[in-house]
């Protein structure tokens, strides 16, 4: 009956930035969330969180895209991928350097959608989730910010996963909705700090990896 959760995502799904040697990342309090129900005891989490790695474009490692079947689909027991990737395409905007960086909507969703249809075909659900807050951050530009937003909406509202975890609205500032709450900001406007990481984790709803 046991069962796995693949985090498909970047240094905010790593732990960027959260205590060191504690355990504090959002697929660890995910997974000590599901240790305390008792119908959930057997689902575990697996964490491929990789710093910079991006969905379109392999610079930090391989894209989320190229390494999806060796990371999630060949993972054994695998029944539930949670997608948290694009942050740091959309941060590629503020410091264009190549003509690749230069990505659209449209792009991302059909490769988030690539994702999704891939984990289906497995029998997979595909849980996504919106993208949190960069506004202060190295990576914030105008453009950037109206794909996020944009690229949030359809992750929330296309159809295209099985479930949503909405990080975004989760660690948003409510006054200053492109910044982290102060409460959970590391202090790079990037990434989040432990509370942040704890709030990404409470937001999740357990009923979508119920059997």
């Amino acid at each position: 009956d046991s069962r796995a959760i693949v985090t498909l995502g970047d240094s905010i799904t790593d732990g960027a930035l959260s205590t060191h040697n504690s355990n504090h990342r959002w697929p660890d309090i995910l997974a000590a969330r599901l240790n305390q129900d008792p119908n959930l005891k057997v689902v575990s989490v697996l964490n491929a969180g990789i710093g910079g790695n991006r969905v379109l474009n392999e610079v930090a490692g391989p894209s989320a895209l190229s390494r999806l079947d060796r990371d999630v689909l060949s993972q054994s027991g695998v029944r539930y991928v949670i997608v948290l990737e694009g942050i740091n395409d959309i941060g590629r905007l503020a410091h264009l350097q190549t003509p690749w960086d230069d990505i659209t909507t449209a792009q991302l969703e059909m490769a988030l959608k690539q994702i999704a249809d891939a984990a289906h075909e497995h029998g997979i659900k595909a849980i996504g989730a919106t993208l949190t807050p960069v506004g202060g951050s190295g990576h914030y530009s105008d453009r950037g910010e109206q794909v996020r937003e944009a690229v949030n909406d359809w992750i929330r509202n296309s159809g295209t996963f099985d479930g949503v975890a909405d990080f975004d609205k989760a660690t948003q500032d409510p006054a200053n909705p492109t910044h982290f709450n102060p409460t959970y900001d590391s202090g790079d406007h990037l990434h989040p700090k432990d509370d942040g990481y704890k709030a990404m984790a409470g937001s999740i709803d357990l009923t979508l990896f119920a059997k």
